[in-house]
């Protein structure tokens, strides 16, 4: 995988599902395999299939990860995208590029998937046992790539195409769309399909694939879809299923977790991997992090190049935070400029603040005032002087996590507090561990909203999990913030114009 193993991009005769082009529709057969003429004796060569789905998971625009996360209280639409401003602000467009990039993205990654998948089974047909083995575990791990497409698309529009087959023309044959409780029981019944196919071990302990997934990963997205389904026992079973291995544990330095010495560490079950494979110039496989950054700043290593300033976290974030008394996962999370430190002290009550709130980060880059916006995310900074001498890119380098251990702690608290029952941890023992990395004090007696805090506080800024949050709780006070007006029917994203316009069953 990307940081540990260069990935092999395999070779698609035609693989970019373009939903705006109805020749795709009309030649499912182009999507059958990878390759023409595959000698499908040699077993090993399934090993290619896996890379490629993992090389196109890997490969996400930009737009994607902050059209998911931006709508949340935890964070504001900052830059020159005037149609993604609007949608933070809930003033949605049908014709909005980013919502037709980030469909299209989520179903170019499923016919991968499943195009790779139908290419294994034939490798398994001609099989040993123990080639039909690894095979299947094969699948399984793209069936959790293939889950949290499906996942994020339910969440983003409720009722949406559920795809297990790279023959396109069964889009056109559907006259109802699945809803997204179906969807979201399709993830979980995919995952306790794949969970006895894959290795009961973290993600960094794959000897094959470092990182790779593993049947923890596929808990992990089991419980994040029985907890959209509000099966809150499915989510303590899963989740307790994670904890109880013994295997994961807190990364102790959360400063550090986003950054180089985090990479693919044991809190991790499912991360995004980049590499500039230890060179200075030449060969990388990168994420676009640019958008995360300060538009201005005077880096430790002066020609480290700067951001574009889309993603803020909120002043009221930040209001939250200090509230608390939070100092290392505020300090973690937000890069403060001046006028955004100004900004704050406006506030009465806020006039004082810690010293550790600063425009210079713990390892001395200055993040200078800029037009587009007061703050910056710090989990998706990476210090100037972590970049690999010779690379300048803003977070070259940079993993990108997706599904971490304090995470699954939090929601099986909350599961134990909404009457589920687990085996080992309370739901106070869950919190605190949070918590005491953060140096917070123990809780007791929790409640679900004092993990619903804990989740704002320890996951802000990660791929939209507050904003579904309070989706799912109905929670819409919270959302309606800093000349915000939230509402049920603002939930959801419409579904994009150039989608409706191929496939009318969008449109009923």
């Amino acid at each position: 995988m990307r940081g540990q193993y260069k990935f092999i991009v395999v070779s698609l005769s035609v693989i970019t599902l373009l939903f705006g082009s109805c020749d795709k529709l009309d030649e499912p057969e182009l999507n059958n395999n990878f390759t023409g003429g595959t000698d499908y004796t040699q077993t090993e060569d399934m090993l290619l299939s896996l890379i490629g789905v993992y090389d196109a998971y890997t490969d996400t625009g930009w737009e994607l990860p902050l059209l998911i996360g931006v709508r949340g209280d935890d964070v504001n639409a900052a830059g020159d995208q005037a149609v993604y401003q609007d949608t933070d602000m809930f003033k949605y467009d049908s014709n909005n590029w980013m919502y037709n990039s980030v469909w299209k993205a989520y179903y170019d990654d499923i016919v991968v998937a499943n195009t790779a998948i139908e290419n294994i089974d034939k490798y398994i047909a001609e099989a040993e046992a123990s080639g039909k083995k690894q095979g299947e575990q094969y699948k399984a791990e793209i069936k959790i790539m293939r889950a949290m497409d499906h996942y994020f698309l339910a969440k983003t529009w409720g009722s949406v195409f559920i795809l297990d087959t790279s023959d396109l023309a069964t889009l056109a044959e559907i006259q109802t769309l699945p809803t997204r409780e179906e969807v979201m029981q399709f993830v979980s019944d995919e995952m306790d399909e794949a969970i006895p196919a894959l290795p009961k071990i973290r993600p960094n302990q794959r000897q094959d694939l470092p990182g790779a997934y593993t049947a923890y990963t596929a808990y992990a997205v089991k419980a994040m879809a029985n907890q959209e389904l509000g099966n809150y026992q499915g989510v303590a079973d899963a989740t307790g299923e994670i904890i109880n291995s013994g295997l994961f544990n807190l990364y102790p330095d959360f400063y550090e977790l986003f950054k180089t010495p985090g990479k693919l560490s044991d809190e991790s079950l499912m991360e995004l991997q980049y590499s500039d494979y230890g060179q200075g110039s030449g060969e990388r496989e990168s994420h676009l992090y640019a958008p995360y950054g300060p538009s201005a700043w005077s880096p430790v290593v002066t020609d480290a190049a700067s951001g574009w300033g889309f993603y803020e976290p909120s002043l009221k974030y930040i209001h939250f935070m200090l509230d608390r008394g939070e100092t290392t996962r505020l300090q973690t999370s937000v890069l403060f400029t001046p006028d955004g430190i100004s900004e704050i002290q406006q506030t009465p009550g806020y006039e004082t603040l810690p010293d550790f709130v600063s425009n210079t980060t713990p390892d001395g880059d200055v993040i200078e005032n800029n037009v587009r916006a007061l703050f910056s995310s710090g989990k998706h900074y990476l210090p100037s002087n972590q970049l690999i001498p010779g690379r300048t890119d803003y977070g070259s380098n940079k993993n990108y996590i997706m599904i971490r251990y304090a995470e699954i702690l939090l929601m099986y608290a909350e599961a134990l507090t909404r009457g589920a029952t687990g085996v080992g941890l309370t739901a106070d023992q869950a919190v605190n561990l949070v918590r005491a990395r953060a140096d917070m004090p123990a809780l007791s007696g929790v409640t679900t909203q004092d993990v619903l805090d804990e989740k704002f506080a320890e996951l802000a800024m990660e791929w939209g999990v507050r904003y579904y949050d309070m989706i799912r709780v109905d929670n819409y006070q919270e959302l309606s913030y800093q000349g915000r007006s939230f509402s049920s029917e603002k939930e959801l994203l419409p579904y994009p114009q150039q989608q409706i316009d191929e496939l009318p069953v969008l449109s009923k």
